[in-house]
């Protein structure tokens, strides 16, 4: 649904250059919850307006639902019309909300029917049927100043779905809410996702929303791609970063004459009492250092750090007995000073982005 193939958008000013995208390749598959996370400055919002051509890639392409964006002519040009029609697939919920004070919770909705032509009563009918889905018809005269956040983010939901889109863009859509909330709006898109078959491509840096809702993930820093796949399967992978961020565990990992291992539960393993079971068939002593455990896509796993005594040569046996049932076994890994972060969105958390509108705003009012 969603195809990127060697992105790369440099920023320039003042003489100096800033490389937010450097050949980023991704692919979204259709009906796919899918999260690019990453730290501030990975090129993460680049990505993401690329994606709609909100920022036009210097070099690379963009295709969704088949159709390739890039090789369509600006909103400015004669013929850009294509590309104003091709962007209403495409719905996008923004971190600050964006909704205008001066209008109601009904008029937001409405904004984006206005550009595309409905009547009154059309939009009227259309709004109230998208509040009804996100929970919010009961607020459809109230004004944003009167909404909590997770209700204002809901009428940005509601605001992108305007258009019937296939696509939904989320720009870091709960980072502004706290959990409780968080968990709350995570689960209203996941929901439309299944119930509307959505393919919805959203990017974040909590670890804890690509563990609740995406089937899959990709991992940024400094503009480049360095880690992609389907989350339970790179949790099974031996080496994953994505799967040591997403269930960091901590430990001493140095010093001799003792094995350290990092141990990952998936699937049916993951409720059972493997290591209290390999204790007693190798004779040997488990020392658990630490460990951690959730549910991702409804599956339990986790991840365990255990010692266990002697150098790994003569614990080759006990490993194996872990890997025969399934689980990945890999040395515990050192942790690694974490990157200097750099801007290299272009900008920062609290830029707030393209307004709302300019997806669909007609060619000459940008």
């Amino acid at each position: 649904m969603i195809t990127t193939t060697d992105l790369t958008k440099v920023y320039r000013s003042r003489g100096r250059e800033v490389t937010a995208l450097d050949g980023v390749s991704l692919h979204v598959e259709p009906g796919e919850m899918y999260g690019v996370i990453g730290r501030s400055g990975a090129g993460k919002s680049t990505l993401i307006r690329c994606v709609n051509l909100l920022e036009r890639p210097d070099s690379g392409t963009v295709t969704v639902d088949g159709q390739d964006l890039t090789a369509l002519p600006g909103p400015r040009h004669r013929a850009g019309r294509s590309l104003r029609r091709a962007r209403t697939g495409i719905g996008m919920i923004f971190q600050h909300f964006n909704l205008l004070s001066s209008r109601t919770v009904r008029g937001n909705v409405e904004l984006p029917l206005e550009i595309l032509g409905l009547t009154r009563r059309e939009r009227a009918r259309k709004a109230l049927e998208l509040l009804d889905l996100v929970g919010l018809a009961d607020h459809a005269a109230a004004y944003p100043a009167q909404l909590s956040g997770g209700q204002k983010q809901r009428v940005g939901i509601a605001r992108a779905l305007a258009g019937d889109p296939k696509v939904l863009l989320s720009d870091e859509a709960t980072s502004a809410l706290d959990p409780e909330t968080t968990r709350s709006v995570l689960g209203l898109l996941r929901d439309l996702n299944k119930q509307l078959g959505l393919t919805v491509l959203l990017i974040t840096h909590e670890m804890d929303v690509v563990k609740a809702v995406c089937d899959s993930a990709a991992l940024m820093e400094h503009g480049r791609i360095v880690e992609a796949g389907v989350v339970n399967e790179l949790l099974a992978t031996p080496g994953s970063r994505l799967a040591r961020e997403l269930f960091p565990v901590a430990g001493p990992v140095a010093g001799d004459g003792r094995t350290v291992v990092d141990v990952t539960f998936h699937g049916e393993n993951a409720g059972q009492p493997v290591i209290s079971h390999l204790a007693r068939a190798h004779d040997v002593d488990v020392s658990i250092l630490g460990a951690a455990m959730d549910t991702v896509g409804g599956r339990q796993v986790g991840r365990m750090r255990i010692e266990l005594p002697g150098h790994p040569e003569s614990n080759a046996e006990a490993l194996a007995y872990l890997r025969e049932r399934g689980l990945t076994v890999e040395p515990a890994a050192r942790e690694a000073p974490a990157p200097r972060e750099t801007p290299a969105d272009g900008g920062t958390d609290e830029d707030p982005g393209p307004r709302p509108t300019d997806a669909l705003a007609p060619e000459g009012t940008r």
